[in-house]
């Protein structure tokens, strides 16, 4: 299932045209900001999706019932662009656990390339919710290729995908690899992908945007 956050007017549109405008991009601390609070609007969209149960809570007059969240997720994010994104989700999820994943490009011949992951830091997955985000899901292939060295950790009952931005080729990325019932979140969905893997019109290149320009 694919839930576009622009489809639903929220202050999450006015978040992502700052992000996406090349002279309000330029404040490098409003761009991680808005990608903050992206961030924590997707989180919370997600959480009227998860389990709940009912919980008495003493206050000062009486006994209140309220809903709790069943079982806290595991927020998974692939650096370096999905720090600000991940923080904003925390804001949400302040008792969730948490998953790292460093993945890059490695270009092979021409405009190729192959994702290569070198670093994972996770709990146990088995039988949780796992919230994997990044902001850019171009090809989709950095998503799918961190789902794939996760499941060396549990396999999740239930798998969200989180990004600011998408493509059409990226969405079909991941419904095509991952297992039936994955839900997809994104701020927007783009239709164009160039031949080297950007998403048109996009944002330009996140983690550039995020902490500067990097030399490799």
């Amino acid at each position: 299932m694919l839930h576009e956050l622009i489809q639903t007017p929220s202050i999450a549109s006015t978040y992502l045209a700052e992000m996406r405008d090349e002279s309000i991009q330029k404040d490098r601390v409003r761009f991680r900001l808005n990608l903050e609070r992206v961030g924590s609007c997707i989180a919370w969209e997600i959480s009227k999706h998860l389990e709940y149960q009912s919980k008495e809570v003493q206050t000062p007059l009486g006994v209140a019932m309220v809903d709790v969240l069943k079982e806290q997720p595991v927020l998974a994010t692939i650096m370096r662009a999905g720090l600000p994104m991940h923080q904003g989700m925390m804001r949400v999820f302040d008792w969730a656990d948490h998953a790292f994943a460093a993945a890059y490009r490695q270009q092979t011949d021409g405009d190729d390339f192959e994702i290569q992951v070198d670093y994972i830091s996770t709990p146990s997955l088995e039988g949780r919710t796992l919230i994997l985000a990044d902001p850019m899901l171009a090809t989709g292939a950095s998503m799918v290729r961190v789902y794939e060295q996760l499941l060396a950790f549990g396999t999740p009952a239930h798998i969200h995908i989180a990004c600011v931005l998408a493509s059409r080729e990226g969405i079909d990325e991941i419904r095509s690899q991952l297992p039936p019932g994955v839900q997809i979140w994104a701020g927007a969905v783009d239709d164009t992908l160039t031949s080297k893997g950007y998403i048109v019109p996009g944002l330009g290149d996140a983690g550039d945007l995020t902490f500067g320009t990097k030399m490799t």
